[in-house]
């Protein structure tokens, strides 16, 4: 078993609370030393109560998907003796009603567009094998009930 702490910090800064306009600006703290500035969507919590340049977590949740397969690509690639020299992936998270009539992240959509390089390139059959694999590591495919679809381009 391995256990994940992240510290959520927030407070009220002398703000009325009661009138629901307080600040949902807060931060989130991992054991590196990273922290991170974070706040409700602007699309959920309008503004100035959301902070628009700050990660919101429904921004976090596909970031954390694309990383994800991510990491698990980058190792089975090398592992079948591809060197992956970039990958870029614009990510797009789907907030929709879901079968209960609540609002989740029904769908998560990766794009991944990566260029290798040297000799050995992927065939569009092996690159969908890596993604396929990928997807079905992913610790955090593995634990969301929303729909993840692959799309990236075979060159």
């Amino acid at each position: 078993m391995h256990a994940y702490e992240a510290t959520v910090r927030w407070n009220r800064d002398g703000q009325t609370f009661t009138d629901n306009r307080y600040s949902r600006a807060h931060a989130w703290e991992f054991d590196g030393g990273a922290r991170v500035a974070a706040s409700s969507s602007p699309s959920i919590v309008p503004l100035p109560m959301s902070v628009a340049a700050n990660v919101d977590p429904e921004e976090a949740l596909v970031a954390a998907t694309s990383s994800c397969h991510m990491l698990f690509f980058l190792s089975f690639a090398g592992r079948g003796g591809f060197v992956v020299e970039s990958y870029l992936d614009r990510a797009v998270g789907y907030m929709e009603k879901n079968a209960a009539g609540k609002m989740a992240m029904q769908r998560i959509v990766l794009r991944p567009e990566i260029v290798f390089a040297g000799e050995r390139q992927p065939s569009p059959a092996e690159l969908d094998a890596l993604h396929h694999r990928s997807h079905e590591e992913c610790f955090i495919a593995n634990s969301l009930k929303s729909e993840i679809t692959v799309e990236a381009p075979v060159r």
